[in-house]
């Protein structure tokens, strides 16, 4: 009996959450969180659920501009070191939305490891906003090429992470975004103060500020003073803008 061949997994996008505008101006990619290494398929529920409460806040806010949310499925649950599954998936699904909806802007949007597939592939020429939640990078190595930022220029960054995150060391998303600070002024870091990793004690205010940045980048509105002057601000103070009860305290 002759063997049949394996069929290569590939990407997905998940189907519009909620009712789809009539007519797309903007999407929204959601980039769900993984593991740092695993051949393992996703499973839909689980990986869908660190980013969903996200997606319906953004959707709320830019429905009736023509937002559209779509998460990306991908092919394996694991980053897999160089092969960085996770980061490409994201740019096959910004080619995917340029595809179905044509030139419009995208927002990457990613939580944990979904954060870092966001801010690498933030070099697709369709992509102008990234918000990066509790992102999930690797530890600096004097031998080793640190992450790349050079695919920021040109777009507006939100960081958000926890002081206490206890599995993501919020110090690595500060290096990393003074990093991309000296090339790219429209890059800015929130720290919500002694919240952990999934930024449920603050839930309400981190999902407002991200809806703010959202918004802003994808339709020209107007930020809120948080993020305007977090935007505006030079580093460190650009990069360690505190929120919730944190907001106010000066930092480094």
């Amino acid at each position: 009996m002759a063997q049949q061949a394996t069929p290569l997994r590939s990407a997905r996008l998940g189907r519009a959450l909620g009712p789809e505008p009539a007519a797309v101006s903007a999407v929204v990619l959601l980039l769900p969180t993984g593991d740092e290494t695993s051949a393992r398929r996703p499973s839909p529920m689980l990986a869908t659920a660190s980013v969903r409460a996200l997606g319906r806040k953004l959707l709320r806010a830019g429905r009736d501009e023509g937002l559209a949310a779509h998460v990306v499925h991908y092919r394996y649950r694991g980053w897999n070191g160089t092969d960085a599954v996770l980061a490409q998936d994201a740019l096959w699904g910004a080619d995917e939305v340029v595809r179905r909806y044509g030139d419009v802007p995208i927002c990457l949007a990613g939580f944990d490891m979904g954060a870092r597939a966001a801010l690498r592939a933030a070099g697709h020429e369709a992509v102008n906003s990234v918000l990066a939640i509790a992102p999930w990078l690797p530890e600096e190595d004097v031998a080793v090429s640190p992450e790349p930022v050079k695919q920021l220029v040109g777009r507006r960054v939100m960081i958000v992470h926890g002081t206490n995150d206890e599995r993501n060391d919020p110090e690595l998303s500060f290096r990393l975004a003074a990093r991309a600070k000296k090339s790219n002024r429209d890059v800015c870091r929130f720290e919500v103060h002694a919240d952990r990793h999934g930024l449920h004690q603050y839930r309400d205010e981190v999902l407002a500020l991200s809806s703010n940045f959202v918004m802003g980048t994808l339709f020209g509105k107007a930020f809120a003073r948080p993020v305007r002057d977090a935007l505006a601000a030079p580093p460190p103070l650009g990069l360690r803008m505190p929120l919730a009860s944190g907001f106010g305290r000066v930092y480094r």
